[in-house]
């Protein structure tokens, strides 16, 4: 029989055993069985996303890669990518397990802080990312890199899935027919959450981006900002024109009470074509008040530049003439058909060649060209 002093000894060893044992357990994670049809999905991130774009590492923090303007329109585009897939995650009824968003955003060390939901059925068309400091730090990533955005609201574009068409489709005729967002219940939405995260960090370290119509809330919301004085750092791919909806709407005036009809048959279809919120309605001196608001807060907008990245085969996407519109990046390829154009994975193709800067463009002349004859 073992001796008192020895069973001590080796209960105490037990109990070493027992707790590297239970740590052990702890550390490692639970097998997860993933589908094969899930881990070659087509908007996996490492099947579609895109290649030799390095994750934040310690030599960001002597050279960041947020400097480089190509890479931050890359992470950009993968972060809306992200805000498609959480609502394509929730048609498809994808669990954290084998959910894809996350691999959009977690290479780049940022988190999920809150998902933008339309009231109306309930699908997420947009996402607000934070800066991962705990993420980070696990790979030495000991600061925030310079350039990195604390927080980033990202918007969707249209997704032409039974649970969201009808309500995508709603915004775009909105859009087309008003030149407006602000009636859609997207916008006050998008608005609220881009004060919000701006109000925690300040608005030189918060990114707005958008794609398609995701990119017409994109550059409403941040123009609302900007009338406030508060300026965020936009980038806006595949925006719908101004002058599309203006021209098409031309066309349908021509059109006369058939068009009154059509726009009476959209959501706000009563609504004003021009927003006239800041007009004054009381007295000719409210009025007069009202106009130097409005002149005061142009001036704002004009100093804002958002990031506009078109591509001149997309006929939704632009005819920016306005020399203040922004900073405008174009990609020309040739001859494409316009879902290849519109797409959003272009812009973070390896080659991808942007120009900088356009004040005009045969793009829109030309599709309407054959509208009007």
């Amino acid at each position: 029989m073992a001796k008192r002093g020895e069973m001590e000894h080796i209960a105490e060893a037990e109990s070493v055993v027992m707790v590297t044992a239970a740590a052990a357990a702890a550390a490692t994670p639970a097998k997860v069985v993933v589908r094969e049809e899930d881990a070659h999905h087509p908007y996996a991130f490492h099947v579609s996303g895109p290649r030799n774009v390095a994750s934040p590492n310690w030599r960001d923090l002597v050279n960041s890669s947020w400097k480089n303007p190509n890479y931050k329109r890359t992470v950009m585009a993968c972060f809306i990518q992200a805000a498609y897939l959480l609502e394509l995650d929730r048609q498809e009824k994808r669990k954290k397990h084998n959910a894809l968003a996350p691999k959009w955003w977690i290479p780049f060390k940022y988190k999920l802080s809150q998902t933008l939901v339309d009231e109306r059925d309930g699908s997420i068309f947009g996402a607000v990312l934070e800066w991962d400091r705990a993420a980070a730090m696990a790979d030495l990533v000991l600061i925030r890199p310079t350039g990195a955005p604390r927080g980033v609201l990202a918007l969707r574009g249209t997704l032409l899935k039974t649970p969201t068409i009808r309500r995508d489709i709603e915004d775009d005729l909105r859009f087309l027919t008003r030149e407006s967002l602000k009636g859609s219940a997207r916008f006050k939405v998008a608005l609220e959450a881009l004060r919000s995260v701006t109000q925690r960090y300040g608005s030189s370290n918060i990114c707005i981006a958008g794609h398609s119509l995701g990119a017409g809330f994109a550059l409403q919301v941040g123009k609302a900002m900007a009338k406030e004085g508060l300026f965020v750092d936009a980038h806006l791919f595949n925006p719908p024109s101004i002058s599309l909806a203006m021209s098409l709407r031309n066309i349908g005036e021509r059109a006369g009470d058939a068009w009154k009809r059509f726009r009476s048959m959209l959501p706000g279809g009563n609504e004003p074509l021009v927003d006239n919120a800041d007009e004054g309605t009381s007295s000719s001196s409210e009025n007069i008040s009202g106009l130097r608001k409005g002149e005061k807060a142009s001036e704002e907008v004009k100093k804002w530049l958002p990031h506009l990245y078109v591509n001149d085969g997309d006929y939704v996407c632009c005819y920016y003439t306005d020399r203040e519109a922004g900073k405008i990046f174009v990609v020309s390829k040739g001859k494409q058909k316009f879902l290849e154009a519109h797409r959003l994975e272009q812009w973070w193709s390896e080659d991808l060649e942007i120009q900088s800067a356009i004040h005009n463009s045969r793009l829109i002349s030309q599709q309407l060209k054959s509208l009007y004859h």
